[in-house]
Parts: C-alpha cells; sequence; structure tokens
C-alpha cells in the first residue's frame, strides 16, 4: 500500500459539485484494487469561493493546492459573476493564477469519439464510421492570454485601443514540444504543428523549434497546417490527425471544436501538467449552468480527467486504465446521460448519480 497520496479537491461551480461526488467514490474504488489511499482535501474556488471569501482563488485554497500532488478542478463561472469586472470573474481571477502559479505549461486535451456514440456528434456517420482519437497539446501558460503589455486606452479619435501582445521564448516552445513527442509515441505516432507561419512572426518561431526538437524523434512523423485549415479538416474528417500540437490560443479554440464534434463536453476530460509530476485535471466542458442541481450532468468527463491524475502525477497507468475501461464498458453496454442518448432513446437516461454507479460497477 503506497501514499496518501495528497489531492486537492476544488469540485467549484454549477455541476463541478455534482460530478465530482460520483467521481471520488470511483476514485476510492480504484485506489483500493490498486493498492493506492488518497487523502482529498476539498477547498473553495471560482464563484463559490467568492460568495464565501470575497476572493475566487483564497489564499487557504492555494495552500491547500501547495500542500498536495496534484488539484483535481470541477468547474467555475456561471451567470450570477458574470457582473463584476472581468479580472475579478470566478475563471480569469481563479484558473489564470492556478495555471501561472504552478507552471502548468503543458495542456492536454484527449477528444475520443466512442464507435457507439457515433450518433452524438454533429459529423455525418459516414465520415467516423468508428469515431476518432485525437489528442490536442496545448501550450498553455504564454502567448497571448499572458503577454504584455496588456491596455486599453483612448485614441485620437475618441474611441478605445486595445493591446494585447502574442509573445514566446524558445524555451516555452521547447518543452511543450517534448510533451506532444513523447505523448505521440505512445499512439499513432505523428504530431501536427497547428500555426500561422504564412502571418505571424511567432508562428515562424514555432516552426524552427519545432523542426529541431523533431529531429529527437525520428520515429515520430511530423507535418505542419495552418489553423484554418485546421478548424476545417476537423470538420471534413478527424481521422487523419493524431497529436496536434498548438499555441496557446489556437489551442483554446481547437480543443473546444474537437469537443464538440467528439458528441458531449461531458466526455472529454484535460491535464494541465509542470515540470516534474504537479498537474491539475478538469473536464473541458465548464460548469452548464444551465443544467447544474438537476442531477443530469455527464461525469464521465471528470472521471477521466482522474484516470489522467493517477497516469500522469501519481504514475500508475494501471489505475488509470481501471478507470477509462469502466467507462468503456459503461458506454457500450448503453449507459448513457441525456447529453448522449441520442433523439429517441430506448431506455430512460441515466442520472449522473446513476452514471458514476454504472461505471463504478464495471471496473475490472
Amino acid at each position: 500500500m503506497t501514499g496518501p497520496h495528497r489531492i486537492a479537491v476544488l469540485a467549484g461551480d454549477g455541476i463541478g459539485p455534482e460530478v465530482m461526488a460520483v467521481t471520488l467514490p470511483v476514485l476510492e474504488k480504484v485506489g483500493a484494487a490498486c493498492g493506492l489511499t488518497f487523502c482529498f482535501e476539498e477547498a473553495p474556488v471560482g464563484g463559490a469561493a467568492i460568495d464565501a471569501t470575497g476572493k475566487a482563488l483564497p489564499p487557504e485554497t492555494l495552500a491547500v493546492c501547495e500542500a498536495s500532488g496534484a488539484i483535481l478542478f470541477g468547474s467555475v463561472g456561471g451567470p450570477k459573476w458574470e457582473s463584476l469586472p472581468p479580472h475579478e470573474q470566478p475563471e480569469r481571477a481563479a484558473l489564470l493564477p492556478l495555471r501561472k502559479h504552478f507552471g502548468l505549461y503543458a495542456n492536454l486535451r484527449p477528444a475520443v469519439c466512442y464507435r457507439e456514440l457515433v450518433h452524438a456528434s454533429p459529423l455525418k456517420a459516414e465520415m467516423i464510421p468508428n469515431g476518432f482519437d485525437i489528442l490536442c497539446v496545448r501550450e498553455l501558460t504564454g502567448g497571448i492570454y499572458f503577454g504584455r503589455p496588456k491596455e486599453t486606452t483612448p485614441n485620437e479619435r475618441g474611441g478605445e485601443r486595445a493591446i494585447d501582445t502574442l509573445v514566446y521564448e524558445t524555451h516555452e516552445i521547447e518543452r511543450v514540444c517534448h510533451v506532444a513527442f513523447r505523448a505521440a509515441r505512445s499512439r499513432r505516432r505523428k504530431v501536427t504543428l497547428v500555426d500561422k507561419a504564412n502571418v505571424l512572426e511567432s508562428s515562424l518561431l514555432w516552426r524552427k523549434v519545432f523542426k529541431r526538437i523533431a529531429s529527437d524523434y525520428s520515429d515520430v512523423a511530423t507535418e505542419f497546417i495552418y489553423v484554418d485549415n485546421a478548424a476545417m479538416q476537423v470538420l471534413r474528417n478527424p481521422n487523419p490527425f493524431d497529436v496536434l500540437l498548438c499555441e496557446n490560443m489556437f489551442g483554446d479554440i481547437l480543443s473546444d471544436e474537437l469537443a464538440a464534434v467528439a458528441g458531449s463536453l461531458g466526455l472529454l476530460p484535460s491535464a494541465s501538467l509542470a515540470e516534474g509530476t504537479f498537474g491539475l485535471y478538469e473536464p473541458s466542458g465548464g460548469s452548464a449552468p444551465d443544467i447544474a442541481g438537476r442531477g443530469i450532468a455527464n461525469p464521465i468527463a471528470q472521471m477521466l480527467s482522474a484516470a489522467l491524475m493517477l497516469r500522469f502525477s501519481f504514475g500508475r497507468d494501471d489505475a488509470a486504465r481501471m478507470i477509462e475501461w469502466g467507462v468503456t464498458r459503461a458506454i457500450q453496454e448503453g449507459c448513457r446521460t441525456a447529453d448522449i442518448a441520442g433523439p429517441s432513446p430506448t431506455t430512460p437516461p441515466l442520472s449522473t448519480r446513476e452514471m458514476g454507479q454504472a461505471i463504478a460497477s464495471r471496473l475490472p
């Protein structure tokens, strides 16, 4: 028996607490089977933390995260806090500081459309008869979201001028390239760099560094694609892609597009990794305030995020595969929440809790 592994549990807002509540028992069951013990330390974040403390990321919550081996994150935000100044709103005031504080530079967004759920994708079934499996690797702490200066000033015509700068340095690109190439080696050995090298100087630097790093991975195929073409090809035929490597903003947009064509945001996890083993793991779908409190949210993305945590932060691929297998079996055997049930389900969709129990019961 190893551990205990300390996990900061930041359920957050909206459906976050609902899907987290059914994920932690699955983690405990997997831990018992694999000789792992966990210490879950819950702390407020996002809108819930604003209501409780006045800040989206209270110092106490940050301290819990610093004392943990990983962060299992739910979701933040909602209409209730949209009237706050932008820099005080839940996502900007919680997620961005966490990424910066812990140096979470690499965001892994697996986009999997299961063969049994092709009907849930907006793509035509004949385009993806067996579904698809793409990994989007997004650089997370550079680019236009973190560039300086950021300002809005009056201009000479009586309006305003806003400035954001897209800045990258060689080392920022190098480290995320290595993440993408290592990931490709465990998949289908192909990395596609998404850029806008016909326009942006920063993209030229990305290409230069990418080509140099690629020489260390001669067993991995490489290709380049402009971001606008990538967005179109994902809609036409996503299957040729394996690993998509993107700078921050391009990755933000394309990973959400991939989530949409996969069938449901409720299916897709993400991992935000730092140097070493620390990481933040969260569903891709957000707080979904329109369904919060109704008990119908899909918990799969949260559970698969926990699987990524087991793999990357705790080095237990065996435990991660248990969760992934339980999810796959549940889907194969017809377990469906409302978001993936299809237009004419033969049986009533499962609640969040029922889906959690269905997956737990199918763990190998």
